[in-house]
């Protein structure tokens, strides 16, 4: 069975179609930056490898670039649309409705643009992506694959508000939580090398959009995105955590209305408020520069995953791993160690020399002696949600 997997970040779109139950990649790639006048496009087949920067302003643009390599008569992998036969979309909210991989109809479509209103840097792409995918790969099963699943098991403790209760047992106002296919696959892979099922895990998954998850017993107990992927850790153009006043604040003393707010907290704030760039290797660049700005956004960045860390090894009564992922997490040495930095008394060690190597696979970061694992683990959304649409549609 060919399955491709569609991955439609606020960002970024992430594809692979493979050959299921082999998991063999038949070609893999990733448009970055969309929206930007220099998108950058990547597609690999065998020893083929394409990079090409583009204007690529909107995600369908990108998937329309994406099924052009896909049947292209030189470099493609596909002769007719009819070989795919099935396409897995990864979808950030599902709400309470869905905790399971399910096959998209009207019913689901309309859903997730409902879910819109609570993830709105992500499930119009998501749904844009269902919507094309129908019209190219028009005889193939679309599945989707949803971020909130994995985190269905955090207790209601810790996923309640501290509202009334109406708010919750009415209207579903709750932690969510969000990027659970990621979470999932890596914290497994950690759990397998420990071989420890009962470890207690703090996932870390940095890229665009970022979030830690508390996890135990192979279980999400605590996450730090809630009921939108808007607030906890910073993140590339969203503020994170905030003082709800301050949202008071900008409307009833600065006169803004609720867009211009939303627009701020969610397209104008975090790494982009900060310095000025939304991509941390801009960032990391500055900082290298001198710019004391990006400098700045750096020690916060850490500085705020460090109290998630805190916080998490507290509410599991211990720590046996921490682990990073996506695009930062892997490759960010800076922030990895900034993060890492005067964490001894929770037993977190780096190793300098191993931090700044560079692996396709898990690879242990920490001394030999630390009493805490960190690990840095390759994401792979991707096989994840090819597993699941394989196990669902064969």
């Amino acid at each position: 069975m060919k399955v491709l997997v569609i991955n439609s970040g606020s960002s970024s779109i992430k594809y692979q179609l493979m050959e299921m139950p082999s998991e063999k990649v038949i070609c893999e790639g990733i448009i970055e930056r969309i929206g930007s006048k220099k998108a950058v496009l990547k597609y690999k087949r065998g020893n083929i490898s394409i990079e090409e920067e583009e204007e690529i302003l909107t995600h369908t643009i990108g998937l329309k670039k994406i099924a052009a390599f896909l049947l292209d008569s030189k470099k493609g992998v596909i002769t007719d649309v009819k070989e795919i036969d099935a396409v897995g979309h990864r979808v950030v909210h599902g709400g309470n409705v869905y905790s399971k991989t399910t096959i998209v109809n009207q019913g689901v479509k309309e859903k997730i643009n409902e879910y819109s209103i609570l993830a709105p840097l992500h499930n119009p792409h998501n749904l844009e992506g269902i919507v094309l995918a129908e019209q190219i790969f028009n005889t193939a099963h679309q599945v989707a694959v949803f971020d909130t699943a994995f985190h269905q098991t955090i207790p209601t403790k810790a996923k309640k508000y501290a509202i009334p209760n109406e708010l919750y047992t009415n209207h579903g106002i709750q932690v969510y939580g969000f990027h659970g296919t990621s979470h999932k696959y890596v914290s497994e892979k950690a759990i397998d090398y420990l071989q420890n099922p009962e470890a207690k895990i703090i996932s870390i998954h940095l890229g665009n959009g970022c979030s830690i998850t508390a996890v135990k017993n192979g279980k999400s107990v605590d996450h730090s995105l809630g009921f939108t992927p808007s607030n906890g850790l910073i993140m590339g153009s969203r503020s994170g955590d905030i003082d709800h006043s301050i949202i008071f604040h900008f409307v009833k003393t600065l006169g803004y209305d609720l867009d211009k707010v939303e627009k701020i907290l969610l397209k104008k704030s975090g790494m982009l408020g900060l310095t000025g760039y939304s991509d941390l290797r801009d960032v990391q660049s500055g900082a290298e520069q001198g710019n004391t700005d990006c400098i700045l956004a750096l020690e916060m960045n850490a500085y705020r995953i460090k109290k998630y860390i805190g916080a998490y090894a507290a509410i599991m009564n211990g720590l046996d791993a921490i682990l990073f992922t996506a695009g930062i997490g892997e490759n960010s040495s800076v922030l990895r160690e900034l993060v890492c930095s005067d964490m001894d008394y929770l037993g977190i060690n780096l190793d300098q020399e191993k931090n700044k190597l560079k692996s396709n696979s898990l690879r242990d970061i920490s001394i030999s002696s630390s009493k805490v694992k960190i690990f840095v683990i390759p994401t792979n959304e991707e096989l994840e949600i090819a597993k699941q649409v394989f196990q669902l549609v064969r």
